[in-house]
């Protein structure tokens, strides 16, 4: 009797716990329904109180109380106001599809709003391999705004700024990058599958219409003629010529025939092709900047809806009720 009551209580639990998810979900459902735009804000960080206060941290931990206090009176007197030099930093992590350059556009924006020319410039941290021609075009457009609002603008690069990532990192006054870093892949690269001979294995018909020779000239699941080759190998080859041009126009002591050529090369190499300026991490870039500058750190944040919200809430709970469902479960038959 006493395992039926256990087992009776447990499976009231239970059904109580999925009606009420039953609940809130029927609620994300309504929300998500309601046609609502969603909108950011700009934040702001203090990078350099960050970095100052990870060093006064780090000096109280490593000082007697005798040395610490008269490290305190040493610098009592020093001025603890902001530097009226400002370096805004911005991070781009770029994905395949650049869809990042919509928050780096907001980022770049709200910077040129209250920079000051005569005084501030700007560091960018790029982490990219590249991707789609046009989302990295614009994101390089992004970043000649401020070259074209006169600012200085300085690219950081840690790991990787490779074709479409090197695109944003040439428009920079200065490139400086880690001696590991990958850049380059100056190059064009499209590649598909053809399906046409499973198709016509399986006796699957397949049918295309275009208006205009060119409208497609390769296709997934038609037949390829040579023709439609040449003139996508075309293509290829007018958007290779506009990415070297690009790169020639910002960084005009590179021979560009020498490294237009897909290759990639690690930073340190690449300092000898002037594909970079410096070889040095971002975080001692930073540290030296912030000896005679106010660091911020800028960065656009999408608010997340009622929906987005409860989901996250939604799928915690569900994963905590199953860890707990299979936890009592073991107890139960035992």
């Amino acid at each position: 009797m006493a395992f039926l009551f256990e087992y009776g209580l447990f499976l009231a639990k239970a059904v109580t716990i999925v009606a009420a998810i039953g609940v809130i979900l029927i609620m994300i459902i309504g929300a998500s329904q309601k046609p609502k735009g969603k909108s950011g804000e700009i934040e702001l960080k203090d990078l350099s109180k960050q970095i100052d206060d990870t060093r006064d941290q780090f000096i109280e931990q490593t000082l007697d109380k005798k040395a610490l206090k008269a490290h305190k009176k040493a610098n009592k007197k020093q001025d603890t106001l902001p530097s009226e030099e400002k370096v805004f930093v911005i991070d781009f992590i770029g994905s395949m599809d650049a869809h990042e350059v919509a928050s780096l556009r907001e980022e770049v924006s709200a910077i040129l709003t209250i920079a000051d020319k005569d005084k501030d410039q700007v560091l960018v941290n790029l982490e990219s391999g590249g991707g789609v021609v046009h989302g990295y075009g614009l994101a390089a457009s992004q970043l000649i705004r401020i070259k074209d609002f006169g600012l200085p603008l300085t690219i950081c690069i840690d790991k990787v700024a490779a074709s479409g990532g090197y695109m944003m990192a040439c428009v920079a006054d200065k490139i400086v990058a880690a001696p590991f870093a990958i850049v380059g892949s100056i190059g064009v690269i499209a590649q598909l599958p053809n399906f046409s001979k499973i198709l016509k294995k399986n006796d699957v018909d397949f049918e295309q219409i275009t208006a205009g020779e060119y409208k497609r000239t390769l296709t997934m699941f038609g037949e390829n003629t040579d023709k439609g080759r040449e003139k996508f190998k075309e293509e290829i080859e007018h958007t290779h010529g506009l990415f070297k041009e690009f790169v020639a126009e910002h960084r005009t002591t590179l021979d560009i025939s020498a490294v237009a050529t897909g290759e990639h090369w690690f930073a340190s190499h690449a300092k000898t092709l002037n594909l970079v300026d410096e070889i040095k991490t971002s975080d001692d870039v930073l540290l030296s900047l912030n000896e005679q500058h106010q660091l911020y750190k800028v960065s656009y944040k999408i608010k997340k809806g009622l929906p987005e919200k409860l989901g996250l809430s939604v799928s915690t709970m569900v994963e905590k009720l199953g860890m707990s469902l299979w936890s009592k479960s073991q107890k139960i038959g035992m």
